[in-house]
């Protein structure tokens, strides 16, 4: 049980003895040190429900409220607040039991759920942009929190591998003669400039490019084996962006809309057994009510072209299908651009009427803004063409190398490559993931690696410096006893407890930033803890003490980057 949840489950037991059962207390953290460590509130909605006196009734809650051995303090504040200050015994307890536990004390979330997170999904066949970037690292920041709390999860990257786009490489490969399985990437993204612009011109070359993507649906064998071949060399091409971006997806991992091709037909059978399918100018099309145009009229989504081909929201729905029919999963978040919002709720909706969700199954789109330019544009190159993701990551490499050469000259050049890869992808990653992902941002080298603020050079270096600290402390007591005395010790031990409740938001409600606000506090109350109760200079139980709460702090700051995709140094 988490701290959290230990003080909610005490606080509704106290206010089901107080005479309301049905009352929700409202826990938060305090926003000063003299309201105690945390607040509880909903005592006053649940006095007017009962009409009575806030306070009166904020009394009778706290003579009911059994935190022995939790809390030293519990007092009414307000019109009927109740704060709530942690006993110093119990917090060095919690800090003892964490750092003696391999989880960090981090438990399970109940129920377990299997949980795919979706995300990523380039479209092959293409290099991948800086499009890619936000899809990806917040999918990986939460499919990598959700396993850490226990839940049974499934990566999937359901990658764009079908459709016009590989018609038109496939009619232009043919009409080219130009057959070579070893197509290096950059002439792979050649040849589909080339071949978009054959498509955009030629009104004979795209009739012939939109008969492969229905040849290559109908499984004919030839095209099937040309669609292979740009499929390989884009994978190829992922994966080394992934492994650069520090992102845990694998080939294995991808599964894309061709993995669907035999279930299409199937779909738009059942939904026609279902009596949702109408014909609409030669097309097989859903009406949903729940959506409406301009004109007021039910909004028409497209299953099946008039001339037999598919749509993404077909392979859609066939994703939806084999995940609940064949995987059993509990939950799929869908981490992609929320421009693709509506999309998303018309893919859910349809897929409950026809009975390819259950609705114990939670369908969720993780919708996220743009990453903007200085301009306060989406982020282009300066002669306004598409950024190529490996490109970005190189200069942000780059741009870290440079700074780290500036700081700390003496270390060799490699060890200087090292950093400089951490430091510039974790600032890059960061920059993002700070963020509230609805919101848009602006992409900027400086802000990001930037060492002071609420940036990841700034985290990363708060961990080399409890590094370092142990390094000149030498040999210590690992097992040794915690007490909590300085205010800064209880502000930091109180921090460290709520690693878990963080971590369980985070899953909840699929926002990363939320881990990074986490961190960055951690970062500044250590670094008040530091200056303020010396360490090294201490003697005794108390060094010994304040070693256990510096180590808790690397341990968490850590796992914590880790969980976000970062990587730590013990030296910059």
């Amino acid at each position: 049980m988490t701290l959290s949840q230990l003080l909610n489950q005490r606080l509704s037991a106290a206010l089901a003895a107080a005479g309301c059962p049905d009352a929700s207390p409202i826990l938060q953290t305090a926003s000063r040190a003299e309201f105690g460590d945390y607040q509880a509130n909903g005592i006053m909605a649940a006095a007017k429900a009962k009409k009575t006196n806030p306070r009166a009734l904020a009394e009778q809650v706290i003579a009911q409220l059994d935190l022995a051995g939790i809390a030293s303090k519990i007092e009414i504040a307000g019109p009927g607040f109740i704060n709530i200050h942690l006993d110093p015994a119990f917090l060095a307890g919690k800090v003892s039991a964490a750092l003696a536990s391999p989880s960090l004390g981090i438990e399970p979330q109940s129920p377990r759920q299997k949980v795919i997170v979706d995300y990523s999904s380039p479209n092959l066949a293409k290099e991948m942009h800086v499009g890619h970037l936000r899809s990806s690292i917040i999918g990986d920041a939460l499919v990598r929190v959700l396993a850490a709390i226990g839940h049974d999860t499934i990566r999937c990257n359901h990658v764009g591998d079908w459709g016009t786009q590989f018609g038109m490489l496939t009619a232009y490969l043919v009409e080219s003669e130009n057959q070579d399985a070893g197509l290096a990437l950059n002439d792979l993204e050649d040849f589909y400039r080339k071949a978009k612009i054959r498509f955009d011109e030629d009104a004979a070359f795209a009739d012939r490019a939109r008969d492969y993507v229905v040849r290559l649906q109908s499984g004919d064998a030839e095209v099937l084996a040309l669609w292979k071949q740009f499929v390989d060399v884009s994978l190829t091409h992922c994966e080394a962006v992934y492994r650069k971006l520090g992102v845990s997806l694998t080939r294995a991992d991808a599964r894309g809309e061709s993995a669907y091709n035999a279930d299409l037909p199937v779909i738009v059978r059942e939904l026609r057994e279902k009596g949702l399918l109408a014909e609409d100018d030669g097309a097989q099309v859903v009406f949903l009510e729940e959506f409406r145009n301009q004109d007021g009229d039910p909004m028409g989504v497209i299953i099946q072209k008039k001339d037999g081909g598919y749509l993404y929201t077909t392979t859609d729905l066939g994703a939806v299908r084999y995940r609940c029919r064949e995987l059993g999963v509990d939950r799929v978040l869908y981490v992609v651009d929320a421009r693709q919002s509506q999309h998303f709720q018309q893919v859910f909706t349809l897929c409950r009427k026809a009975g390819f969700a259950p609705e114990n199954v939670q369908l969720q789109h993780i919708g996220f803004g743009t990453m903007m330019g200085e301009d306060g544009k989406p982020f282009k190159t300066r002669s306004g063409g598409t950024v190529k993701l490996i490109e970005l990551l190189d200069e942000a490499e780059e741009r870290a190398f440079q700074l780290v050469s500036e700081k700390n000259p003496d270390l060799d050049d490699d060890a200087r490559r090292r950093v400089a890869l951490a430091v510039g992808i974790g600032a890059v990653k960061y920059a993002d993931l700070s963020k509230n992902r609805n919101s848009d941002y602006i992409f900027n080298w400086d802000q990001m690696l930037a060492f002071e603020g609420n940036t990841a050079p700034y985290l990363q270096y708060a961990y080399t410096r409890v590094a370092s600290l142990f390094r000149k402390a030498g040999e210590h007591d690992a097992n040794a006893p915690v007490q909590i005395d300085a205010a800064e010790e209880k502000a930091l031990a109180v921090a460290l407890a709520q690693f878990n409740d963080v971590l369980y938001h985070v899953a909840d409600e699929g926002y990363p930033h939320f881990l990074c606000q986490y961190l960055y506090q951690v970062s500044t109350l250590f670094m008040r803890f530091y200056e303020a109760c010396p360490v090294l200079k201490s003697e005794g139980a108390v060094r010994a003490s304040r070693l256990q709460l510096a180590r808790l702090t690397a341990a968490t700051l850590k796992t914590g980057l880790d969980l976000l995709g970062i990587e730590v140094l013990e030296a910059m």
